[in-house]
């Protein structure tokens, strides 16, 4: 029997030491390999804390005790939680509680050639007084971008001007009853608030996509900002997620809207970040499931959305929000195919904060217009988005274990120079 376990031991340690290896293999092959260059402004220190941060996170078990034991404790108010998170966590991926405490990473990163996009953190809340202080917010950030070259963008999500539920029955196209068309009413009316400051100090506004059951409403909405606003240029930017299905069709009949109407198209486009609820949601109340039947279904979806921007140039701006470097990569070789300067004022690049460094910095360091995602806020507001984070670092292939072979490498780089 002790044979059979230090046998079998022995093969789970050859196993892993394959895959190191060829990880390792991998980051050589990549044009974005520079850890030199992306970790330049990160202390050993820091990055001996990202390294164990993201083994915890590697393993779905932990993960999930850890969210289930932080979001018990911060509800319970625990004592000295807050600062332990904060010294993780929120440090990892956030960039301050506030706006203002936020400006010293701002500062830093465009140093770097790398712009911010300050974004609100805050979720799961649905009173309508929270909804307005939310608008109050965005409006500040537009305040603050205004004239700003390191900000070149605002965001905000849609569920935070209003509830999931009334976006769900708008977009059902059903006969709203006096409080919903009420409630409506003052989501609108945030949506126009902001998109005006917008226009009227020249800022680009990007609304995040979510879950797909209240998309429609949103994209709809948006569609009318964009045509009020963006006769000019595109200053309004809706999201598309190409992991979901018919997003390709979707943006073709925009395109021929925006040109029947005259008015330009603005896109941030990901990938996505709720499949695991897209599915399960389909399963349970037997609908086709929106989501691309495998990771290369989603992909190829998303390189073809690539060749929708760069065959528009005219009337499409985007935001290619990814942390998948073979995208990222189409991307510069068909810029540089038609000659587009790296920093054409159509194409962004943009990673999250606390991931993909390597990307970011070498984008940076080549010129291209790319930005962080900022997120920030009171640390205990944003513990949903933080375990967010957590979860979709485990759940998405082979991202945990990038960012542990970058940090890794660059820690062997500086031991050995």
């Amino acid at each position: 029997m002790k044979f059979f376990t230090k046998l079998n031991f022995k093969f789970v340690f050859s196993i892993h030491i394959v895959s190191l290896n060829l990880l390792n293999l991998n980051l050589l092959m990549s044009i974005f390999n520079n850890t030199q260059i992306a970790f330049a402004d990160k202390t050993d220190a820091q990055l001996r804390k990202a390294y164990w941060m993201f083994k915890a996170i590697e393993q779905p078990v932990v993960t999930k005790l850890g969210i289930s034991a932080l979001n018990f404790t911060v509800e319970k108010n625990f004592p000295f939680v807050t600062d332990i998170v904060k010294k993780t966590l929120f440090e990892q991926f956030c960039g301050g509680e506030t706006r203002e405490e936020s400006m010293q990473v701002v500062k830093q990163m465009f140093k770097r050639h790398v712009g911010s996009i300050f974004d609100y953190a805050i979720e799961g809340k649905a009173e309508e007084s929270v909804f307005d202080e939310t608008c109050e917010e965005i409006k500040q950030n537009i305040k603050f971008a205004e004239g700003n070259p390191a900000i070149p963008f605002v965001v905000f999500k849609p569920t935070g001007f209003g509830r999931i539920e009334i976006y769900e029955e708008v977009g059902k196209k059903v006969e709203l009853t006096t409080s919903q068309k009420e409630e409506w009413a003052r989501v609108v009316k945030r949506y126009e608030e902001v998109c005006q400051m917008a226009f009227d100090r020249n800022v680009v506004l990007m609304i995040d996509a979510e879950e797909t059951w209240m998309q429609d409403a949103t994209d709809d909405l948006v569609n009318q900002m964009m045509e009020k606003f963006n006769r000019e240029k595109a200053i309004v930017w809706n999201t598309i997620q190409m992991y979901r299905t018919g997003r390709m069709e979707y943006l073709a009949e925009d395109l021929e809207r925006a040109k029947a109407k005259n008015y330009f198209l603005g896109y941030k486009f990901v990938r996505g970040a709720y499949m695991e609820k897209e599915r399960e949601r389909a399963a349970e109340m037997n609908y086709p499931d929106p989501i691309q039947p495998t990771k290369q279904a989603s992909d190829d979806n998303y390189n073809a959305a690539i060749n929708f921007v760069l065959n528009n140039l005219d009337r499409v701006s985007a935001f290619f929000g990814t942390h998948n470097e073979k995208s990222t990569e189409l991307v510069m070789d068909k810029m540089r195919a038609m000659n587009l300067p790296h920093d054409h004022p159509q194409i962004h690049f943009g990673q999250l904060y606390g991931m993909s460094d390597n990307i970011t910095y070498y984008l940076g360091e080549e010129k291209y217009n790319v930005c962080k995602y900022l997120p920030y806020g009171p640390v205990k507001d944003v513990v949903p988005y933080l375990t967010r984070r957590a979860q979709e670092n485990t759940s998405v292939a082979g991202q945990t274990g990038r960012e542990l072979g970058l940090i890794n490498k660059e820690l062997k780089r500086r031991k050995n120079k």
